[in-house]
């Protein structure tokens, strides 16, 4: 038996069943071990989209708790997908009820020189502002692909999209970063 701090009595299996997220098809997968596997790159995602380090820690807080309340199971193959289209929901509705973007504020390790630290800091501000000036949809596509490394299947999941048009979005979108930058783009 198994008992908790407030000295109630339950089976060996409780901390077992509490600490599980239901995933299709498999044995319940541990929640820290979920955590602790996407919680940088939820972060991440919603730090890009947002630019404000504390809507991403709420952002990423709360996609964690709607997969921990799930009525349906979480398919194990498509639990990063999940929580970043969870995530990118959760920004929408902040974004519709907010109706602001803040400035992103990326700390960067530092440089040997102030010089090579400042262009920096220029040269990711400029990025920056680049991708705020894409739509959103074209936004989450092109971080999706290129921070997350996803599949345009599973973008194309995240974003309620066709795949065809996830790979028209990433390609705009990059042809649009690079035209920006003054940078040449070979297309195959």
């Amino acid at each position: 038996m198994f008992v908790s701090r407030s000295g109630c009595t339950f089976p060996e299996t409780f901390p077992l069943f509490v600490d599980s997220v239901y995933v299709s098809g498999q044995t319940p997968a541990g929640f820290s071990e979920l955590y602790e596997r996407y919680s940088r790159d939820v972060y991440r995602f919603a730090l890009y989209l947002s630019g404000d380090p504390n809507l991403a820690e709420d952002i990423t807080a709360e996609s964690f708790l709607r997969v921990w309340s799930a009525a349906a199971p979480v398919r194990l193959a498509s639990v990063k997908a999940y929580l970043l289209a969870i995530a990118r929901n959760l920004y929408l509705h902040e974004l519709r009820r907010s109706k602001r973007l803040d400035e992103l504020e990326e700390r960067l390790p530092s440089a040997v020189s102030l010089q090579r630290e400042t262009e920096a800091r220029d040269q990711l501000d400029r990025v920056l502002a680049d991708l705020r000036e894409l739509p959103e949809a074209d936004r989450a596509a092109v971080l999706l692909r290129a921070e997350d490394g996803l599949s345009y299947e599973e973008i194309a999941e995240v974003l309620s999209l066709p795949v065809a048009t996830v790979k028209v979005k990433v390609h705009r979108a990059r042809l649009k970063l690079a035209e920006k930058s003054g940078r040449s783009v070979l297309t195959p």
